[in-house]
């Protein structure tokens, strides 16, 4: 059985609006261990049937057979098996990786085939030294010259076993010592065995065949031995090669060495593409810290409203013209509910209006009467002195607790002047006791003059009557305010036997700033995001453009074995390294920013969340996938032929 049979096979390409036969009807029939060349002038076809010959292109018609094998209904990583294990190619222009070794470019198709590293190594050093390269293994191809350069490409010819070798012109770009240099390994290999297919317009390199093959206009024109030529002798049995256990790890981390290199290599650009990823990085990462800062500071802010507390009044609303008159509100209401699992104080509440005087000093005040974990409900915080207690309540005791807007207008800035001082709040002497911040009312501060005194100080002592303005209880922190209201409705209508009261939820104030400042803090990372694409499109043009500049590379790769899934696998992993180091340069650029805020505001800081640095690295990474696919597509579908001849 022949080892390479062509029968009418022919190439067409289109030219323009008209189509061109390249190779019109060859038969051909190659016998292992044959060298043949084939010569012809420029344009005659010679090369395209190399192509064909190597599975670097396809004949538009007829067939190809390998060994028995057709070759014209294979798919591309099916011919890419047959060009790593049956193939190796000898170029003119040599075609080796300037970023790889002498050692690196030799073992690139035994990477592909899959052969364990410590072997393809060992294998790759042979071959070199064999070709009297021992001496220039670490040396790239800047570094060698042309007929040095040409052994390494017969060396990664050989690495696989290269059972037919293909040489299209080995010598045309060499001197006449280094030309003649490459045709006595070529006989070397051709006397173990090993069929030789040259290519050449050089009449004296044809002449070393044991068979000249003429071709013009597509046509074979002449089929010729050459006498001079000895036998060849059987192929010296190539030794087992060591398979890698997980040959896609093997590739994967080539691609990945090659995708470091690749980025290394270009670093401006590199830099300049990542900076659209770390800028909307940082953006998002920085948005969202300071959102969660907001609005953990509005939260602190509120508090002093008292937050999660319910506030119950008589009557249906606020409006409720007959409230007045509704007296079921009491201090036992209060004692009951102070009982319950879920609440964390209570306080009953009056109220009146009056006048405040220290010596020739008289403003209006609000007089509130209260209990003891008033201020525990309501979070108030303490400046000066101290708060009264329960025994306080129980004796009606006239020790008095003011708000720093009241100690300012009665006794100037210091809070402590005000300590002990007696007061008249309208016609009756209180002492002050303790001095607490403004309470907040509302959204804003209350520029009222505020005085706090036991509830049953003020029912006695101003009022007159026992009767409440409302209860305010403060929930445990673990309490959803909205269940509590319920039970709360329900304990109280019990205890009354009719509803008649209505609860204001101050949580409500909370939970609708936590969802403004949400909102807030969505909006403003949505508009960050777009950054992000506008960082990925950068990625994407960038990686087209890195494409187009190394379509030699790809049409090389493609060459020695490698198939369309290693292609893209290796752009695939440039596009996401690019947009993971971005990620890593945004989070730290976000990181720094906030450690530099703080250094400016001392009562306001960034938050970080954790979950945020995480989405938005998996976001860096999925974009580096999506915006990297399309020009690793492109990469992984090159024809091999139109990849070499643009290099």
């Amino acid at each position: 059985m022949a080892l390479i049979e062509l029968k009418d096979v022919t190439r067409v390409y289109r030219s323009g609006e008209s189509d061109v036969a390249v190779l019109k009807n060859v038969n051909l029939t190659i016998e292992k261990g044959e060298m043949v060349s084939i010569v012809g002038p420029s344009g005659s076809g010679k090369s395209t049937l190399m192509n064909i010959l190597g599975l670097l292109d396809r004949p538009t018609s007829g067939t190809y057979g390998i060994s028995g094998q057709r070759t014209d209904q294979l798919d591309s990583d099916a011919r890419s098996a047959l060009r790593r294990e049956h193939f190796g190619f000898i170029f003119q222009r040599y075609h080796l990786l300037s970023d790889l070794s002498a050692v690196g470019n030799v073992e690139i198709p035994a990477i592909y085939a899959g052969i364990s590293p410590a072997e393809r190594r060992e294998r790759a050093r042979g071959l070199l030294q064999r070709l009297g390269m021992g001496e220039r293994l670490r040396n790239r191809p800047g570094q060698l010259s042309g007929g040095q350069q040409q052994r390494v490409s017969i060396a990664r010819a050989l690495i696989n076993g290269g059972e037919v070798i293909l040489a299209d012109e080995p010598t045309g770009a060499l001197d006449k010592s280094s030309g003649e240099e490459v045709l006595r390994i070529l006989d070397e290999l051709n006397a173990e065995g090993r069929t030789i297919i040259i290519v050449t317009h050089d009449p004296n390199v044809a002449a070393r065949a044991g068979r000249i093959i003429e071709i013009a206009d597509g046509e074979i024109v002449a089929d010729r031995r050459n006498d001079r030529r000895n036998e060849p002798r059987p192929a010296a049995p190539e030794p087992e090669a060591r398979r890698h256990r997980f040959p896609w790890a093997d590739r994967l981390g080539e691609a990945f060495t090659m995708a470091l290199k690749s980025l290394a290599s270009h670093r401006l650009r590199t830099f300049l593409t990542m900076l659209g990823i770390v800028i909307g990085i940082a953006s998002v990462v920085c948005v969202v810290a300071l959102g969660q800062g907001t609005q953990q500071k509005v939260l602190s802010n509120i508090n002093s409203l008292g937050t999660n507390t319910l506030e119950i009044f008589p009557g249906k609303s606020f409006g409720d013209v007959r409230s007045a008159k509704i007296t079921t509100l009491k201090v036992a209401d209060a004692d009951a509910m102070a009982r319950l699992s879920y609440v964390a104080a209570v306080t009953p509440t009056v109220s009146t209006s009056g006048t405040v005087r220290y010596g020739a000093t008289v403003a209006n005040v609000l007089v509130n009467g209260v209990g003891e974990q008033y201020f525990t409900a309501k979070g108030s915080k303490l400046v000066a002195g101290r708060l009264f207690d329960r025994k306080s309540v129980d004796t009606l005791s006239q020790d008095a607790v003011i708000d720093q807007n009241t100690a300012t207008t009665l006794f100037g800035a210091n809070p402590q002047d005000a300590l002990g001082k007696t007061v008249f709040l309208t016609d009756v002497p209180v002492r002050i006791t303790g001095v607490i911040s403004t309470q907040q009312g509302g959204f804003g501060a209350s520029s009222n003059l505020s005085a706090y005194l036991p509830y049953t100080s003020v029912q006695s002592r101003f009022l007159g009557s026992m009767s409440l303005r409302s209860i305010t209880v403060r929930l445990s922190d673990s309490v959803d305010s909205n269940v509590a209201e319920a039970a709360v409705t329900d304990f109280l209508t019990k205890r009354h036997g009719e509803k008649d009261f209505f609860i204001l939820n101050t949580d409500d104030i909370r939970q609708t700033i936590i969802a403004t400042t949400q909102t807030l803090t969505l909006l403003v990372a949505a508009i960050a995001v777009i950054s992000l694409v506008v960082g990925g499109i950068g990625v994407m043009n960038i990686m087209l453009v890195s494409v187009s500049e190394r379509v030699g590379e790809i049409g090389v790769r493609m060459a020695v074995g490698a198939r369309r899934q290693d292609i893209l696998q290796q752009f695939l992993i440039e596009a996401v390294l690019v947009c993971l180091i971005g990620g890593s340069l945004g989070i730290g650029l976000a990181l720094s920013f906030g450690f530099a805020f703080s250094l400016a505001q001392s009562n306001f800081q960034l938050i970080y969340s954790t979950t945020s640095m995480v989405a938005a690295f998996t976001c860096s990474c999925l974009i580096g996938l999506v915006f990297g696919f399309m020009p690793a597509r492109n990469a992984s579908r090159l024809d091999p032929v139109a990849a070499l001849s643009k290099d």
